[in-house]
């Protein structure tokens, strides 16, 4: 069953006490039912799946920076949202790791499950890279629809990424991915899979993005390098 919804942190000191007044007032804090005993209270996700589109194998090496993200994602809590202005958390359970630790790993296993790179890594490996990776995560979290719903019926992730050219650190190329997934049922683990759900088209439009644009960076780079050296 759906977990019971804590407030944690609201914008403004105002907001809290009007959002806990709220929440007393509405009895959100016992409307919701408890989260299944036999259900787990840590969840992860997993990695996304490249669609074949025709993205070339490249010959270059990628390092995976962990995206930056506001402080209220920066949390192993996983969080949903009734309005614009505030951001609550499920009650009792929690991603396995901090949300953007926990993205940057899934963004480099869909870059090893592509299949069409020669290495990709977390930054931290210290190895020598042709890009680096930038990104940030600003939203990743289930949301309502509706404010006086029972339960969220959706989720929504965006993430925005920025392709570096090592080693002069330039900026090469950029773009944002949002995916918006429904919540088909009324389990806790059904918001899990819409998370999945949507992590994964990001993630995959991501990788097919990224092989793209390296590519012909790559390329003109290696054009211009020959072109010098015939001189």
């Amino acid at each position: 069953m759906m977990s019971r919804l804590v407030t944690s942190r609201l914008v403004t000191g105002r907001l809290m006490k009007a959002m806990a007044a709220g929440l007393l007032a509405a009895g959100l804090m016992t409307g919701c039912a408890a989260l299944n005993p036999t259900a787990p209270s840590l969840y992860t996700l997993t990695p996304g799946t490249v669609v074949e589109t025709g993205a070339p194998p490249v010959r270059w090496q990628l390092l995976v920076e962990p995206p930056a993200a506001s402080a209220g994602i920066d949390t192993p809590r996983i969080a949903v949202t009734r309005s614009a202005t505030a951001l609550d958390y499920f009650a009792g359970v929690s991603w396995a790791d901090r949300a953007p630790n926990m993205v940057q790993g899934l963004i480099v296993q869909s870059f090893e499950d592509s299949r069409r790179i020669v290495s990709v890594g977390r930054d931290s490996a210290g190895l020598r890279s042709d890009f680096l990776l930038k990104t940030e995560l600003r939203d990743f979290q289930a949301e309502f629809s509706d404010a006086g719903a029972a339960a969220p019926d959706r989720v929504r992730v965006r993430l925005s990424a920025k392709l570096v050219a090592m080693p002069n650190r330039t900026i090469e190329a950029g773009e944002t991915f949002d995916a918006v997934v429904p919540v088909r049922g009324s389990d806790f683990t059904d918001v899990i899979a819409a998370f999945n759900t949507a992590l994964g088209q990001v993630e995959g439009a991501l990788v097919d993005w990224t092989l793209r644009r390296g590519e012909a960076v790559f390329r003109a780079d290696a054009g211009r390098s020959r072109s010098a050296g015939s001189r």
